[in-house]
């Protein structure tokens, strides 16, 4: 028998909030998280793109001096998230070999591993931090958040590019299902805003050029979207079954219904054209849940403002709900956060999770022109959703053909 998996506390340090209330908050008012970059190395390096989405509050400013500087950016974003979702949900006293992380990295040290290389090559080997490998390893914001908790259960790491943390936030559930643990610290988290990933990205033409005008540059749906937007951060969410939830008295924000992973085994970087990973991910995500297609009431969007990638994921929304596509009320946040890569799944699991809790969908800024081939509902202010139950899906999907849906149901 299924067990009912439900969220219970919530964190997240993003471009548009130091915690996960105040990045909620800044999203319903239609706040930009994305502006020019002001460091020499943007002008040094000659880069294309001279903007990205910064975290508004630097995790510097929120962790302890001594612990921040034995950890990359992406693994300070991790414990200052998890940190907040923890305390969130009550500080739930839990066995240490009953509590589990499941943590999601798209990159890992990129800052760590680059800024090693450059001490190696202008102050020789000596010079080199001895935690560098420790610092720059993928699963050191798993590692990091594990020891802050003393969580025994295990400690896993996951690496699909921009589907990383939903793809943690399914294995957490499957996981709790499966009675692995009894609360699970699930998310990702990612401080790759570096000259050589803005360079790399900007060469493969997959980001936004609008260098006048940063705060209106990531624009999903858009008829002259011309690419994504860069963002860093994390996002963090406590999940445990219910009995063990009621148990000891927790507030519930959601539950995680069901979620799947699939692969699309199509091209590196671009996703299937005819959807058929995503179509999947999608349908199995609702199998598990117990759902049939019409009863799903919201979508929070992959939508990277790409101009290829917002119409192939269109085209699976067709595929699973037809014409009711065009209908239901979509929110494409990434306009406002930039795109996290492997943080950006489990933020926007986040935002789901409060969209599906008071019921409204979050706006989606930059919508000046709206593309006539991809004619879903998307508004530029927050939408209500209704009474009574409501069921929504975030998507992502990777490079190298990731693709990861989960399904959050209210509660009531």
């Amino acid at each position: 028998m299924s067990k009912k998996i439900v969220v219970t506390g919530i964190g997240a340090s993003s471009p548009i909030g130091g915690t996960a209330p105040e990045s909620w908050e800044s999203l319903l008012a239609g706040e930009s998280g994305v502006r020019t970059l002001e460091y020499d190395w943007v002008a040094e390096y000659q880069l294309p793109v001279t903007f990205a989405g910064q975290a508004r509050v630097k995790p510097t400013e929120v962790l302890e001096r001594p612990i921040a500087k034995r950890l990359d950016p992406s693994s300070q974003f991790a414990l200052v998230a998890a940190k907040e979702a923890f305390a969130d949900a009550g500080s739930p006293e839990v066995a240490a070999e009953r509590l589990g992380v499941d943590w999601a990295t798209g990159i890992g040290g990129v800052w760590s591993l680059l800024d090693a290389w450059d001490t190696l090559r202008e102050k020789g080997p000596r010079r080199v931090m001895p935690l560098t490998v420790p610092m720059l390893m993928p699963n050191a914001p798993s590692a990091a958040v594990s020891m802050h908790f003393e969580a025994r259960a295990y400690a896993r790491t996951v690496a699909s590019a921009c589907a990383s943390s939903t793809e943690s936030i399914v294995n957490a559930y499957e996981h709790l299902q499966a009675g692995f643990a009894d609360v699970v610290i699930a998310g990702g988290s990612e401080a790759a805003i570096h000259p050589i990933t803005v360079a790399s990205f900007a060469s493969m033409q997959a980001l936004s050029r609008r260098n006048d005008d940063p705060a209106t540059a990531s624009r999903p749906y858009n008829v002259d979207r011309d690419g994504f937007v860069m963002g860093e951060g994390a996002a963090a969410l406590v999940l445990e079954t219910e009995e063990h939830a009621l148990a000891r008295g927790a507030k519930i924000y959601a539950e995680i219904a069901g979620g799947a992973v699939t692969a699309d085994s199509y091209h590196i970087t671009a996703n299937d054209p005819e959807g058929r990973g995503a179509i999947r991910a999608m349908q199995t995500a609702l199998e598990q849940a117990g759902a049939t297609a019409d009863e799903v009431s919201h979508i929070n969007a992959h939508a990277t403002s790409t101009p290829v990638g917002d119409i192939n994921e269109y085209t699976a929304l067709k595929a699973i709900f037809g014409d009711r596509a065009d209908e239901i009320p979509i929110s494409a946040t990434k306009a406002a956060t930039g795109h996290l890569l492997g943080g950006t799944g489990a933020l926007e699991a986040l935002f789901s999770v409060l969209a599906v809790q008071n019921r409204i969908a979050p706006p989606t800024i930059n919508l000046i022109e709206q593309d006539p081939e991809i004619p879903v509902n998307v508004s530029s202010e927050p939408q209500p959703l209704g009474e009574g139950p409501q069921l929504a899906i975030s998507n992502s999907f990777g490079f190298g053909g990731h693709n990861a849906v989960v399904a959050i149901r209210s509660v009531d």
